[in-house]
């Protein structure tokens, strides 16, 4: 499945401009990275992921509209899956994105 062209027009609009942002595929989607780190990614999969804290993944996962990033049979601490109808708001992505932008920018830059 290809990502969600509309999803990705939605993150730029939020993201730029900004000069340490660029956008790659990877995961089968399309992913922002700052600095060189991935922040977000409209998934190939549907919805959005989401760089976070790894201690704050407990928190923000509620089994169905949140849940861990999971690749190769393995749930990836410190990343999101944030299912399409929780992002059909702006207000709601804009949440999410600078969940990702938040914690993208305390990495060192590659």
């Amino acid at each position: 499945m290809a990502y969600d062209e509309e999803l990705a027009e939605r993150i730029r609009e939020i993201v730029y401009p900004r000069a340490d942002l660029a956008e790659k595929r990877m995961f089968g989607g399309l992913a922002f990275l700052i600095g060189g780190n991935m922040a977000v990614a409209a998934s190939g999969q549907g919805g959005l992921l989401v760089r976070i804290a790894p201690a704050q993944g407990d928190a923000l996962i509620d089994g169905t509209a949140v849940t861990p990033m999971v690749m190769g049979g393995r749930e990836l601490h410190g990343w999101l899956r944030v299912a399409p109808e929780t992002i059909e708001d702006d207000t709601a992505l804009r949440e999410w994105v600078e969940h990702g932008l938040r914690f993208a920018e305390t990495l060192p830059r590659k």
